[in-house]
């Protein structure tokens, strides 16, 4: 059984601290230039979120997983938990691994 391919931490698409309405059009584009690969989002330094990115971030996991293809965010920082949270998301559904407490 073939193993699933390992993605290097370099490899990694790190989100910026700043995911507001101006960050919405670069995150959608890095997203496509990913698409059909595995994908690894760090979201280690977002200390704010809004509504327009986690919108484009939902999209890319349900085209993701539509493609067949992993997309895991990561090392969620506890504001971008909050922010999922008063959004009405369920950070679990939406972040891989564990969450912080």
């Amino acid at each position: 059984m073939a193993s699933a391919p390992r993605i290097a931490a370099a490899d990694a698409l790190r989100l910026p601290n700043s995911l507001d309405l101006p960050a919405a059009r670069p995150l959608a584009s890095q997203l496509i230039e990913r698409r059909g690969r595995p994908t690894v989002i760090d979201a280690s330094a977002v200390g704010q979120v809004g509504a327009q990115c986690i919108q484009v971030l939902l999209s890319a996991k349900r085209t993701w997983e539509a493609d067949g293809v992993s997309l895991s965010i990561v090392n969620c920082a506890p504001r971008m938990l909050e922010d999922l949270t008063l959004l009405g998301i369920d950070p679990a559904t939406f972040v891989s691994g564990e969450l912080p407490r």
